[in-house]
């Protein structure tokens, strides 16, 4: 029967012998659930319906994104967020946080005993083939002692409700667990919908949590001399976007494997100062891929010799390289046995039950009840409702598809695990103006502090969007959902900010990644090109608005000038000019750790409108009024970025890679449109391209000529348009670069700008020559090679 309670619970059913979050046994709305319930009903459908679309909303701004793969490749899935957190009371939380701890204690034993002693298996506690089998048993590091004195910092564990209304363990995550970014935007985007509900609720915060275990890393760094750095697989892994959350969120160097290097059996970044030491590596990725000189040889993600370092004690790995053995799925068939004989207890959270068919008797029990239990590849890091296909329910089987499962069970039984088949417990999602239950999971966050293990007050329930269990894979359409942990009293409101006593200390400018220094200096490149490919359009369309004539000899030169850079201006929007503001946006993307969320925002926005006027805008008029709000919108950017982003080295590479593009653009343009032949109307157009039009008119009493348009555009330093102020400006930047002089010696760059920068100073507007112009576009092009030989290499 419905739920008794206000409209939203009027038709909650919550099904036949499935545990529900909100609902105990006797149909009743748990305590925990009932003002957050109530609330809910007084705001209505309606409006609850606006302030969830109001969440959606800032995750778009935010782009929040979680990449799926499919049949057809990757792509980008908007975070799909279930509006309605799961409440937990703090009672409830403290056995669930003891219960974690413990088992993270445990594990900590258990992953040093493997990779040391091997006391468990000389017990008989563990199987030797079981460790032995398994590809995540790491032999390249058995014996290696981790230097910070512990193999797990960072871990996860998956839970469940059971039919009696307790949590039970599902898996563990200890190899590179995912997901506590997202609940930090979870519960951003959640408090957006709901914050005068979440205001007066007591609910935990959650950046305590973040803010000890970013602390701890810290020190850890500290003691060992050296960096810490997040090491990710880069843009294209699913939960990439985590990884540059949680970066930025910490204030933590975001890497890759192509920006370390292992030199002389140490972990060293490769930066715009020179190698760096790094100490502390706090990776997401899975081991196996960190090193391919003695791991896995075909990855393209890791560090060659970062084994070594390992060994050496040179740098500490969070977690411990081996430690995703701890997710082995036959392994919790041996907990229970494991932990009585450490530490004399019996598991506060039990896992679910698991037999692993390598042993006789528990072979038999699987086969004998094979009705009743899941059966999955013993060696499985996956939950079994994300192991799709390799995962079998025993009583979905026809005869002879469980008489072929019998079969390979018995002939090769470590190969195999049963498990208790698992009912999911129910959360209440927002659907049609109604609350109905879907199948959930919880993810819960552990990290080592100086105080011990802390767990994450709250952390990430997956939401499956129909009863269908499989379907709270995120990859499978599934959603997630923040989870509240509501006490009865007042409850810190924590923060990332350190107290008033503590020490601290400024970054080094100069401890910027080589390879974050270029997608910046290309990123700079890629907007000032768009802009000048979108001033120079907008010219063309405006004549061609005036005229109706495109064979008019200014526009077929403009045709043919643009033809070579991949600019067809047969369409109003060139697919030539999309390419090079994606380009933008894919420089953007390779350091979102760097980037602002409102110069994100900007830009994707930017991407948008482009893509969208592509289909719609017709040449002439049209394309006028488009290229304008383009122009706005780079502008907007541009500006956005020079006012907001603070003076570091990463700001100045920003800053160089515009001043060059725009010193080749404005270069080659008064070759064209500068020469003594060039068609009526070519200077006017090269002023309104440089966007000099009112200043020539001001500084210039004498009818437009080529000597005018010149002088302004190439060689007054005051015009912030002209070449010699990109060169003026080039050097000022290249001379604060590190390394720019040492005792007296410029590098070589720095040379390089300074002969432009003079050469051109004394020249006069009859010297400048479209040959000349054209090779001083080549020369200012030279100083790219130059730039990145000495930082980028």
């Amino acid at each position: 029967m419905p739920v008794q309670g206000g409209s939203l619970l009027a038709g909650y059913r919550p099904l036949d012998g499935v545990p529900d979050e909100m609902v105990d046994a006797a149909g009743e709305t748990r305590p925990v659930w009932k003002p957050f319930i109530a609330a809910l009903d007084a705001l209505g459908p309606d409006e609850l319906s606006r302030r969830f679309a109001r969440a959606d909303q800032y995750l778009r701004d935010a782009g929040v994104y979680y990449r799926v793969y499919d049949n057809v490749g990757t792509n980008e899935r908007e975070w799909p967020l279930a509006h309605v957190p799961m409440l937990i009371d703090e009672p409830e939380w403290r056995t669930i946080s003891a219960g974690l701890v413990q088992r993270a204690e445990l594990f900590e034993s258990i992953v040093a005993d493997i990779y040391s002693d091997n006391t468990l298996v000389q017990r008989g506690l563990l199987p030797p083939g079981l460790i032995a089998s398994s590809p995540e048993y790491l032999r390249p590091v058995s014996g290696a002692v981790p230097s910070g004195g512990h193999f797990l910092h960072f871990c996860a564990f998956e839970l469940g409700r059971g039919p009696d209304g307790q949590w039970w363990v599902l898996s563990d995550r200890t190899q590179a667990p995912s997901g506590a970014g997202f609940a930090l935007e979870n519960r951003v985007a959640t408090t957006r919908a709901l914050s005068d509900i979440y205001g007066d609720m007591p609910v935990h915060r959650l950046a305590g949590f973040f803010r000890g275990f970013r602390d701890a890393l810290h020190d850890l760094a500290a003691a060992e001399s050296g960096q810490l750095a997040i090491m990710t697989p880069g843009p294209l892994n699913e939960t990439y976007y985590e990884h540059a959350y949680i970066a930025r969120y910490l204030g933590i160097m975001l890497l890759e494997g192509e920006d370390l290097t292992v030199t002389k059996g140490r972990l060293m970044v490769r930066t715009v100062s020179g190698l760096k030491p790094i100490s502390v590596l706090w990776r997401r990725l899975d081991a196996s891929f960190v090193d391919p000189l003695e791991l896995n040889p075909v990855s393209r993600l890791g560090t060659p010799g970062l084994v070594e370092a390992v060994r050496n004690g040179s740098v500490s790995m969070v977690n411990a390289l081996g430690s995703g053995i701890l997710e082995t799925r036959a392994l919790l068939a041996f907990l229970p046995r494991i932990v009585r004989a450490l530490r004399g207890e019996e598991l506060i959270l039990p896992s679910i039950a698991t037999w692993w068919c390598g042993q006789g008797s528990e072979r038999r029990h699987v086969i004998d009840k094979i009705d009743r239990l899941m059966i999955g590849p013993a060696l499985s890091t996956r939950m079994p409702f994300e192991d799709e296909g390799a995962t079998r329910l025993g009583s979905s089987l026809s005869p002879e598809e469980k008489a072929e499962l019998i079969a390979r069970i018995e002939a090769d039984g470590p190969a195999f695990v049963g498990q208790e088949a698992v009912t999911l417990s129910t959360t209440p999602v927002f659907v049609g103006g109604a609350l109905v239950p879907r199948p959930a999971s919880l993810r819960v966050y552990l990290a080592r502090t100086e105080n011990g293990w802390s767990v994450m007050p709250g952390g990430f329930a997956r939401v499956g969007f129909s009863q269908d269990p499989t379907a709270i894979a995120m990859q499978r359409g599934g959603q997630a959902a923040d989870v509240w942990v509501v006490d009865s009293g007042p409850v810190d409101r924590d923060t990332l900010l350190p107290g008033e006593r503590g020490a601290f200390s400024r970054a080094q400018l100069g401890s910027l990644p080589s390879r974050a220094a270029e997608n910046l200096t290309w990123l700079g490149r890629y907007i000032e090109r768009a802009e000048d490919m979108v001033r120079i359009l907008r010219a063309y369309h405006v004549r061609l608005a005036e005229t109706s004539d495109p064979d008019m000899p200014l526009l077929v030169e403009t045709r043919d000038y643009l033809e070579p850079l991949g600019i067809e201006v047969d369409s109003a929007i060139p697919a030539g000019l999309i390419g090079v503001i994606d380009s933008a946006v894919y420089s953007a993307g390779q350091i979102r750790d760097r980037f602002s969320p409102d110069g994100w925002l900007a830009l994707r926005d930017l991407s948008k409108t482009v893509h969208d006027f592509a289909s719609k805008v017709a040449p002439g008029d049209d394309a006028v009024r488009a290229m304008t709000v383009l122009l706005r919108k780079l502008s907007g950017f541009s500006g956005l970025v020079h006012e907001n982003m603070y003076r570091f080295t990463g700001w100045r590479f920003l800053e160089i890679g515009r001043r060059l593009e725009r010193g080749i653009q404005i270069a080659r343009s008064l070759a064209w449109l500068g020469r003594a032949d060039a068609p009526d109307g070519a200077l006017d157009m090269m002023l309104e391209i440089g966007d000099s039009v009112m200043t020539h008119r001001r500084q210039y009493t004498a009818h437009t000529d080529r000597r005018t348009v010149i002088d302004l555009l190439a060689l007054d330093p005051l015009d912030p348009r002209s070449i010699v102020f990109q060169l003026e400006r080039l050097k000022e930047e290249i001379d604060t670069l590190p390394g720019a002089s040492r005792g007296g010696h410029l590098s070589p760059v720095a040379k390089e700008v300074l002969k432009l920068h003079t050469a051109l100073a004394v020249k006069e507007p009859g010297d400048m020559s479209p040959e000349v112009l054209d090779q001083l576009a080549y020369d200012i092009g030279g100083l790219y090679s130059s730039l990145s030989k000495s930082y980028f290499g």
